[in-house]
């Protein structure tokens, strides 16, 4: 139960964040990934305030022995860059470039302006379904 509960106010406070920062709306993050005469540089503000936050967090709970709501940490164990990475991480970019949303924006959207986040997430959903019988195969 703690830790569903800390789970929803870590999303929480990530949308809230979302919200704030700006990035629920396409068009700031589209005006961000323009960097013609129309960038908007303000994202790159959030994402700097994001690490500063991050970096000192991490260094301090990794020194723990396990998390406080798990059995034990839940790193990647691997720095392979493969085909499937690579293509992936192109197509979400794309994805982003396109839309000016990525899921966590687009969730967050929701509650702001439904109608455009919902048509984004619909497609994420038919991608993920796509992906995982493409994926089958292999």
């Amino acid at each position: 139960m703690l830790r569903n509960l800390s789970a929803l106010l870590a999303g929480v406070v990530f949308g809230i964040g979302l919200a704030l920062s700006g990035m629920v709306y396409p068009l700031k993050v589209l005006a961000f990934l323009d960097v013609s005469a129309a960038w908007d540089p303000s994202l790159a503000l959030v994402m700097l305030g994001a690490v500063a936050v991050t970096l000192p967090a991490f260094a301090l709970v990794l020194k723990r022995h396990q998390p406080l709501l798990a059995t034990r940490f839940y790193l990647p164990r691997t720095t392979d860059l493969d085909a499937r990475l690579i293509t992936g991480a192109a197509l979400f970019g794309i994805g982003w470039g396109i839309g000016g949303y990525c899921p966590g924006p687009a969730l967050a959207a929701l509650g702001i302006h439904w109608q455009e986040g919902l048509p984004f997430l619909a497609a994420v959903a038919a991608g993920g379904l796509v992906a995982d019988r493409l994926g089958a195969r292999h």
